[in-house]
């Protein structure tokens, strides 16, 4: 435990580790939605652009989490964190509802199946360690007593 003069590091052990996955994804998504939208966005535009929305999120998600010691750069990365929660649970639960509409796989259909659930399981992580850091409040600027 920190003492309460000395802030905590926000980037050692697991938030490291969280970070370096995060990028992993971003890169990946970024690859597989470069690739999907060349080479074939006519098949499945819908898939292929959900693809390349998630490498965007991931990538925001990276660098807020990064830089979450700022309030706003806090409150991008809940953003971009809740974002991927509700994109995976809902993509995820649409590839299984509606086959056809997601025949071509997604970074995010069938719960993140072609990455080994990782797209389910990163954002609960994610979400955890925002709540676990938040950044320190302001500190208040004594006012200086006039003589």
């Amino acid at each position: 435990m920190t003492p309460p003069d000395r802030p905590r590091r926000r980037m050692t052990g697991i938030g490291r580790v969280l970070v370096i996955v995060y990028a992993i994804m971003a890169l990946a998504a970024s690859g597989r939605s470069f690739v999907q939208i060349a080479e074939r966005f006519d098949e499945a535009p819908l898939a292929y652009s959900l693809s390349a929305v998630s490498a965007v999120v991931y990538l925001l998600a990276t660098l807020a989490l990064v830089l979450a010691g700022r309030p706003a750069w806090y409150a991008v990365a809940w953003v971009a964190v809740g974002f991927e929660l509700v994109g995976v649970l809902v993509i995820g639960a649409l590839s299984f509802v509606l086959p056809d509409l997601f025949a071509h796989p997604t970074v995010w259909s069938w719960f993140g199946l072609g990455y080994l659930f990782v797209p389910l399981v990163l954002p609960f992580f994610g979400l955890w360690w925002l709540i676990v850091h938040r950044p320190a409040p302001a500190q208040a600027v004594p006012a200086t007593v006039a003589a």
